[in-house]
């Protein structure tokens, strides 16, 4: 029930900050160096990151997409808070209500949930390890810590 909430919670904030004032734009991170606000963990390549960036306040940076859902189970997005995650193809930042999903258990990422991004299907459909995974909605994985 409470992963329920958080995904009520996380749609909230980013249809607010669709409808809302100033654009919420993802910043620029180096993943070797800095460390997932959820698990401390630094080193990743950046393939498989989130953020969470909200008006006025510092990003939030996550090492794993999972991490990020992770986060948001267990704390509310601020008020506007836009989510971002990292395109598996192409490490350029994709908001994570216009991401395409995949769990893709051939691939490790930093904390082991195997979820990987897309700009698009196209995209998706152009990547080896896309094409062949299990696709997710934003729903299933933001309503499914573990």
């Amino acid at each position: 029930m409470r992963a329920l909430t958080a995904a009520g919670l996380v749609l909230f904030a980013l249809v607010a900050a669709a409808c809302g004032g100033a654009e919420v734009t993802p910043v620029a991170f180096d993943a070797a160096r800095e460390a997932c606000r959820f698990c401390r963990m630094t080193g990743s390549d950046g393939r498989a990151a989130g953020q969470l960036v909200s008006p006025g306040d510092e990003p939030l940076f996550f090492d794993d997409v999972g991490c990020l859902r992770d986060h948001l189970a267990r704390t509310p997005a601020p008020a506007g808070a836009v989510a971002f995650v990292t395109s598996y193809a192409t490490g350029q930042w994709v908001r994570a209500d216009a991401a395409v999903f995949v769990e893709q258990p051939s691939v490790a990422t930093p904390m082991g949930s195997h979820l990987i991004a897309f700009r698009s299907t196209a995209e998706r459909d152009a990547d080896p390890m896309g094409r062949t995974g299990q696709l997710r909605t934003f729903d299933a994985v933001f309503a499914s810590p573990r």
